[in-house]
């Protein structure tokens, strides 16, 4: 029994700190108003009071800097927009004719953009002041314990010289934080909210108001409205055949070439990587739109086929769905193989003769040896740098927008195009079509696939699973 209850305590004290703080915050905030004295207890109500009655003059007119500066946004500000956060808005914008000037006079009404955007900012820092608020209270209690200990409060200087020596992590980490937590946490933020209302073209501020319409626009999507769904679904699968061929097809062929040119009795070696990385020293942009005029009707390579005679009739390279797909598919190999090329090098490098050697003792011939020793050592070293191009060419925008714009267009497809991945579809539903409801549901979605493929990948390698396998 002693061992059980060891063993349960040390798997009690192995959890993450915040769940254990964040389990335990509310019995020891109530031991701390029961134990404390009135200062301490006062701090509940006035932010750094216990700090100020203590000799801890500058935490404390911190603590109530950040009470008024709070309440102060509240009253002049954040409270007008937070009223109407719930219905984002009543009054529309109107117009009235002036007889005298003979113009029409418009009456400001509610914008539900300012309402949603400053709810969200004014929610955020409503959380924020809640955690200065209880670390005035954590701090009056300190400043409690102290003084019952005997013991002074420390002096400006060495509060300072503190900042700058034990928690100057804690100061140089604060700016970027801040950072992070403005430009993008707060972003994010917003795009999710809107993704639960109907913020389109037809509900545009301040001339109309858009309403929260709860999970509607993920009911469209998944089956409720036919030709959303059906885009969706479709582009989805499009998505993840294009991501696993610019992905796995890339760097097996990639694998493949460097394993040819590192074969004994291979000369120039030198020579042929150059050759074949200079298409990376053009930008890719450049080349995808080079191969653009080349692919078209009117093409380059369409005028020469037809010259020779191999063609009658032009080969419907990027305005055909099927034909668009196979050439995105083909031109994107002259773009990614050269990548995989470099990277499977330089570990095809480091692989041990003496497994090979053995391996061909025991009578294993080239492909054996490619499937059970050269393919699984590079998986095992590459798999983070699959994962993160997997996920990085679900969200490949540059490769369909330059070169086929996503089309050619599909009349059952909902403002997208036979090549659109779910990215380039969101940037259109952004940026032409002003449905901004519909391209947040499709970012929350993009994130919750690209999410589960990473983790689910990552945990069935060998790496997750085992990290001695090659060691």
């Amino acid at each position: 029994m002693p061992n059980m209850t060891r063993q349960t305590a040390d798997k009690s004290d192995s959890k993450p700190g915040f769940f254990r703080a964040l389990r335990k915050f509310p019995g020891e905030t109530a031991a701390v108003f029961r134990r404390g004295d009135w200062k301490t207890r006062l701090s509940f109500l006035v932010t750094g009071f216990g700090c100020l009655t203590r000799g801890r003059w500058v935490q404390g007119l911190l603590y109530l800097a950040a009470e008024a500066l709070f309440i102060l946004y509240l009253v002049s500000f954040g409270l007008y927009y937070l009223k109407d956060f719930g219905t984002l808005g009543t009054t529309t914008q109107g117009q009235t004719w002036d007889e005298v000037e003979q113009i029409y006079l418009y009456t400001q009404g509610d914008n539900s953009m300012l309402i949603l955007l400053y709810g969200v900012l004014t929610l955020f820092l409503t959380a924020v002041f809640i955690a200065v608020h209880i670390g005035s209270i954590y701090s009056a209690w300190a400043e409690q314990k102290r003084v019952e200990a005997g013991r002074k409060p420390p002096t400006l200087r060495t509060s300072a010289a503190d900042l700058l020596d034990k928690k100057l992590p804690a100061v140089m980490l604060t700016l970027p934080a801040l950072g992070v937590v403005l430009f993008t946490l707060l972003p994010v933020l917003f795009m999710i909210l809107m993704a639960f209302t109907n913020f389109d073209r037809a509900h545009q501020p301040p001339g109309n108001l858009f309403t929260w319409v709860g999970l509607r626009n993920f009911l469209d999507i998944f089956w409720m409205n036919p030709g959303k769904s059906t885009t969706f679904y479709h582009l989805l699968a499009w998505t993840v055949v294009w991501a696993i061929f610019a992905t796995f097809v890339n760097y097996l062929l990639g694998m493949i070439l460097a394993l040819l040119i590192n074969k004994k009795g291979i000369r120039f070696k030198s020579f042929w990587r150059t050759l074949f990385v200079l298409s990376i020293a053009v930008p890719a942009f450049v080349t995808l739109l080079l191969m653009r005029q080349l692919l078209q009707d009117q093409g380059a390579l369409n005028v020469l086929l037809q010259h020779l005679g191999l063609i009658d009739q032009p080969v419907h390279f990027l305005t055909d769905g099927l034909t668009a797909k196979i050439s995105v598919i083909l031109v994107n190999y002259w773009i990614g193989i050269p990548y995989s090329l470099l990277i499977t090098t330089g570990i095809l490098m480091n692989i041990p003769a003496d497994i090979y050697e053995s391996a061909r003792i025991d009578g294993a011939g080239p492909i054996k040896q490619f499937t059970a020793i050269t393919l699984p050592y590079m998986l095992f070293i590459t798999t983070p740098y699959l994962i993160t191009q997997f996920i990085a060419n679900i969200n490949n925008f540059n490769a369909i927008y330059f070169l086929t714009s996503g089309g050619p267009l599909a009349q059952a497809y909902y403002q997208a195009g036979e090549t659109d991945l779910l990215v380039t579809w969101l940037y259109k539903l952004t940026v032409n079509f002003q449905d901004y409801n519909l391209a947040s549901t499709i970012g929350i979605l993009l994130f919750v696939v690209c999410s589960i493929v990473s983790l689910v990948t990552f945990n069935l390698t060998a790496g997750a699973q085992g990290e001695e396998t090659f060691s």
